[in-house]
């Protein structure tokens, strides 16, 4: 593609690398309780503690929530102090919260996890940290594909869905937390020695403070590009984060269709955790590809694309009960949209926002956090209410076209004001 090979004699590829690698890590262990959700469940049940929906849904949005939130100190903190020093502090902060899970193991409380849910939550907010200190090396006209690449770290909740569910059922779910503990250390040590921040003749720092916030808050662009990576990030960290218990609760027995012994229960949460991996992995992958596409047809063009599939495919899996096979297709269908997505949105914003890349990508991925806990606070709650999904499904496809509805409200103005100045293609 021709974006990739723009790249070429541009920016600093070893940070580049690592800013990958960095949130590909962190995206890794924010989303690790997704996969892990059933064997946890049984862990507290053996301990005394049945967790209801509410709870389990709660459990597995908080590091969603807290992640988001956080985005928005961290994204001051690279303005402040530099994205390198922000993303160091807090590894150390996540890298604690694993090791507490691991020693704690089979004595762990609900409590105690939603603690670790909340440490976790920095690994989330890498986000706001791993994007701008890449997008600093490199020009406007290459931010889609340079910020897809960045952010295609995302790929980690893949790698959790592939091998968390098997190493808790070779040596207990509270390994995970370990091998994932070690995993981030490796990552710490080499991002010290290689990431880099962009020296002043590429990117000049203006560190900014709390009022900086509230203008920024106060321009409704910020909103709207808030209200699409909600919708897009959103959907994506969402859908990650709950899939396997909606794989588990919807389609369990079906999978005695491709060759399982559904009695094997440990069998089925790793096949589960399989299915769930091959869904994420095209929203995971397929994000640097969205950037690129925006780069080429511009970034309203593309969401009006993207969003346009996902609303479609979220009504047909509300509407209609699809067999297995069908539904993986369909969730593989969304996830890919939802991901391509996310690199059109940030191929706009630092176009938008270029000279306040470091606080708008700490509040717009919030917005994108936020969106996520609400998509798994209101899939849990459809299934204590209804019993199924069809609920959940319907109310996203609502907010999909509330988006698409956005964004024909502002294009014009879009490509009549900075869009003309901005250095890239709207």
């Amino acid at each position: 593609m021709a974006g990739f090979r723009d790249l070429k004699g541009q920016g600093h590829t070893p940070t580049l690398f690592m800013a990958f690698l960095y949130f590909d890590m962190s995206f890794m262990v924010w989303t690790m309780l997704g996969p892990l959700s059933t064997e946890i469940t049984e862990a507290l049940a053996l301990a005394g503690h049945m967790m209801t929906a509410g709870e389990k849904a709660t459990l597995l949005s908080l590091p969603i929530l807290s992640g988001a939130l956080l985005r928005i100190v961290l994204g001051f903190g690279v303005d402040k102090f530099g994205a390198k020093k922000t993303a160091l502090v807090s590894q150390l902060v996540v890298i604690s919260a694993l090791l507490m899970a691991y020693f704690l193991g089979n004595t762990i409380t609900y409590n105690q996890l939603l603690i670790v849910a909340l440490g976790l939550g920095f690994a989330g907010a890498s986000f706001a940290v791993a994007l701008p200190q890449a997008g600093q090396w490199y020009p406007p006209k290459s931010q889609g594909i340079v910020l897809g690449i960045a952010g295609a770290g995302n790929i980690g909740v893949v790698i959790d869905f592939l091998f968390a569910p098997k190493i808790a059922e070779l040596w207990g779910w509270e390994s995970v937390f370990l091998v994932g503990a070690v995993m981030a250390i490796v990552t710490f040590v080499a991002y010290l020695f290689i990431a880099k921040d962009a020296p002043s003749e590429v990117y000049t720092v203006r560190p900014k403070k709390l009022k900086d916030y509230g203008k920024l808050l106060k321009d409704r662009d910020t909103w709207w590009f808030s209200l699409f990576y909600a919708i897009s990030f959103g959907g994506f960290v969402g859908f990650a984060g709950y899939m396997k218990v909606y794989l588990m609760n919807t389609y369990q027995a079906d999978m005695s269709a491709f060759g399982l012994d559904v009695l094997d229960e440990s069998n089925v949460k790793v096949i589960a955790g399989y299915f769930g991996a091959l869904c994420i992995f095209a929203g995971a992958i397929l994000r640097p590809f969205g950037g690129a596409t925006a780069d080429k047809l511009g970034g309203i063009k593309s969401l009006y694309i993207f969003f346009g599939m996902v609303a479609l495919l979220a009504i047909i899996n509300a509407t209609i009960t699809l067999p297995f096979w069908l539904a993986i297709v369909v969730l593989f269908l969304i996830m890919a949209n939802l991901g391509m997505a996310n690199g059109a949105v940030f191929q706009l914003v630092p176009q938008r926002f270029g000279k306040d890349i470091g606080i708008m990508t700490g509040l717009v991925g919030a917005a994108g956090g936020i969106g996520g806990t609400l998509l798994i606070k209101t899939l849990g709650w459809s299934k204590g209410t209804f019993d199924g999904y069809s609920a959940g499904f319907m109310i996203f496809a609502g907010l999909v076209l509330v988006a698409l509805m956005g964004i024909s409200l502002v294009k014009t103005r879009w490509r009549t004001t900075w869009g003309v100045q901005a250095g890239g293609k709207i």
